[in-house]
């Protein structure tokens, strides 16, 4: 019986401990036993209970396991909110209790420095390579603007951000969106991205390791669907906007930011660019055969490259035949291990 093992779950003081930090931010087994002063093999028994019974749910990226409150929004777990609503209320009228999760807030700063340091060192080694590709097109801040103006006219929903690389336009639609899923492929990009989100509140931002290609969640999951500056490293950009419309909701919407097509040869091996930009009518017929229509594109110029702005409604249900997956907040379980 579920609540049996909820009840038994939250009978152990350093379960409740693990519980409280979890709705703060989503955590790896190592900080975990940082913060609780205990071994990882124990944090992790602890981890099992807790997930077993339906209040927290691990994730693996690559060799770590990063654990996270199983509520939150868009998840449908009434008992695991109400143990949450419970804590709360205790940590509010027992001092001591009170006491003990401040405590453990505290430490929590240590972690947060550490992942910055992270991605302070791999902006440090990049940080030539992406000024001199900054330096051929309109600026960020300018960019980002033109983005929110194009997709500020109706509610965001649930949004992702596919390719979300150092975490930046995640972090720019944290305000504006329901909720947040910043995927990306890969493990260095997903911490330097983690650091720079960790102050948003856990419940409204995941991340998900994952390939733009083969994207982990169920067919018409999300509302709006973000690509920025992605789709050029993609060989073949039809396979990751098939599955951006597989994941978009009826009547969602897609962005996509990009190069205007350019004879820039030496990105292709300075920074790995697959396609050196793209036409209108390119994209245009990309967002159409993923099940989009597209709208009027917004150009950018103020640069040796173009940026661009195309965006595309999603059109009926989701195309018969689309196979569902498990959503990221419901993955695969995997064995609590952390580097």
């Amino acid at each position: 019986m579920q609540m049996d093992a909820l009840f038994k779950a939250l009978a152990d003081p350093t379960r409740l401990r693990i519980a409280r930090l979890l709705s703060e931010m989503e955590l790896a087994v190592g900080e975990l036993a940082q913060v609780l002063g205990q071994s990882q093999p124990r944090v992790s028994r602890h981890v099992g209970i807790l997930c077993d019974a339906g209040l927290a749910e691990r994730r693996r990226e690559g060799s770590w396991v990063f654990l996270r409150s199983a509520a939150g929004p868009g998840v449908d777990a009434p008992l695991a909110e109400g143990a949450l609503r419970l804590l709360a209320a205790a940590e509010a009228e027992d001092a001591e209790f009170a006491a003990i999760c401040e405590a453990d807030r505290r430490k929590l700063a240590a972690i947060r420095s550490a992942r910055e340091e992270i991605a302070h060192a791999y902006f440090a080694r990049h940080a030539s390579e992406w000024d001199e590709l900054r330096a051929l097109h309109s600026p960020d801040e300018k960019v980002e603007a033109a983005l929110l103006g194009a997709l500020g006219g109706a509610p965001l929903g649930a949004l992702l951000d596919i390719g979300t690389g150092t975490g930046r336009i995640a972090e720019v639609f944290a305000d504006h969106a329901a909720r947040i899923v910043a995927l990306d492929k890969n493990l260095e990009m997903l911490r330097v991205a983690r650091a720079r989100l960790q102050h948003l509140p856990a419940a409204r931002v995941d991340l998900v390791q994952g390939d733009f290609a083969d994207l982990p969640f169920e067919a018409a999951s999300f509302d709006t669907v973000v690509l920025h500056q992605v789709l050029h490293f993609a060989p073949d950009p039809a396979l990751p906007l098939g599955e951006a419309g597989r994941v978009t909701r009826g009547q969602g919407r897609i962005a996509i930011v990009d190069f205007a097509s350019h004879d820039r040869e030496e990105l292709r091996t300075r920074h790995q660019h697959a396609r050196l930009g793209f036409t209108d009518a390119q994209v245009a017929g990309l967002l159409r055969g993923a099940g989009f229509t597209p709208a009027d594109p917004v150009a950018l110029e103020g640069g040796e490259l173009v940026v661009k702005i195309w965006l595309g409604t999603r059109q009926g249900p989701p195309r018969g035949g689309e196979r569902a997956r498990p959503p990221a907040a419901r993955a695969v379980p995997a064995e609590a291990a952390s580097s």
